[in-house]
């Protein structure tokens, strides 16, 4: 594929603001009745959940539903109820729960934080090198824009164990992002946020975390403690695992640009948009599958339109793609075993200290 130009850009920003406006001009009762509903089946399921693992005494069997039904509520609550809230897409109902402002989720990330790294600077720099620190996390070496090192060897095992804690990576981004407890800050990074307010808010959110699910609801099970601490750890490490598959086939497939600072210095809408479509990438599945992932398996519709109520990108996925195919954009699309195997075989492959395959890892100073 070759760049578009100037000319294309605003073309395409033109086109891409009118699939925006026509469905911001529909969002009203529906949307609302939709994320209240969900609220209520979330809610259900934790209730349920918590439950039926206080009566894994009676049979195991009771115990797995109970975990499962509690990993249900602990994925909704995260991915199409507070990830979708977090971003705004539901301010305009004017309900004091479902504000961005004041929504917190049952994570141990920092409501506030999650806005400020990733609903700001990983929407705004996304896949740009040293500007988006979701790529990798810090963690993971995930092209050749960054040189290879000793531990890059072992990154399919830290990967694994970050998936695994994933809501404490989440929640320790930011921290491990200025530098809060090992090493200097980097010259460039200016942060409104101290880091003793840093601290405070990660300590305190995650205590309640671990107070909620490790100390609080097992003793109220009194002789069965266990049985609930152990349901909890487990539906917690399921969320985990869900969460992090999906984020990382959002962007880390094969086929996803990566860009450098002085490629996106004074960018156009159109340009924007443009980086958003060649950064991201999309999972095919069912409706429930879609709920599931928080709509983020529709994730170039997300960081096309990331204020708009998610369910509606599947409506937008058609015109979306009709508009990369008429500009010779990728739409970087595919099944959830072909996107998360793609995703596993990066994390291998920037293991080792080899260029960058132009094909499977592109950049966009690459291209012509």
């Amino acid at each position: 594929m070759n760049k578009i130009n100037e000319e294309q850009m605003a073309s395409l920003a033109l086109e891409l603001n009118t699939v925006r406006d026509k469905q911001l001009s529909e969002v009203g009762q529906t949307d609302a009745n939709y994320i209240r509903n969900l609220i209520k089946v979330q809610r259900s399921a934790e209730i349920i959940g918590r439950i039926l693992i206080v009566l894994g005494f009676i049979t195991p069997i009771l115990w797995v539903f109970g975990v499962i039904s509690l990993s249900l509520s602990k994925i909704l609550d995260n991915m199409e109820i507070g990830h979708n809230v977090l971003h705004g897409q539901y301010d305009w109902m004017n309900d004091p729960y479902i504000n961005s402002q004041k929504f917190e989720w049952d994570i141990a990330c920092d409501a506030a934080s999650w806005r400020r790294v990733h609903n700001y600077e990983h929407h705004t720099y996304t896949n740009i090198i040293s500007k988006d620190r979701d790529f990798g996390y810090g963690l993971l070496r995930l092209s050749n824009d960054y040189p290879w090192r000793l531990k890059n060897l072992w990154q399919s095992v830290i990967y694994f164990i970050l998936s695994v804690l994933f809501q404490w990576g989440v929640s320790f981004h930011e921290l491990a992002g200025e530098r809060v407890f090992f090493g200097k800050k980097k010259d460039n990074r200016e942060s409104k946020t101290s880091d003793e307010q840093l601290k405070k808010a990660f300590f305190s959110k995650g205590g309640r975390q671990i107070v909620k699910d490790y100390i609080l609801f097992p003793a109220l099970a009194g002789p069965f403690f266990l049985w609930v601490f152990a349901g909890n750890l487990a539906a917690n490490i399921i969320r985990n695992l869900w969460t992090s598959t999906i984020i990382f086939c959002g962007h880390f497939t094969s086929g996803s640009f990566t860009f450098t600072e002085k490629e996106c210095e004074n960018e156009s809408k159109g340009h924007w948009y443009y980086r958003q479509m060649l950064g991201s990438a999309n999972i095919t599945g069912g409706k429930v599958f879609h709920i599931l992932t928080g709509h983020l398996s529709f994730q170039v519709e997300h960081h096309l339109f990331p204020d708009v109520p998610a369910h509606r990108y599947v409506a937008m996925s058609k015109e979306v793609k009709e508009i990369a195919e008429k500009y010779g954009i990728p739409y970087n699309t595919g099944g959830f075993a072909k996107q998360y195997f793609s995703v596993l075989k990066r994390v291998f492959y920037f293991s080792f200290p080899v260029r960058g395959n132009k094909t499977l890892y592109p950049k966009y100073n690459e291209l012509e």
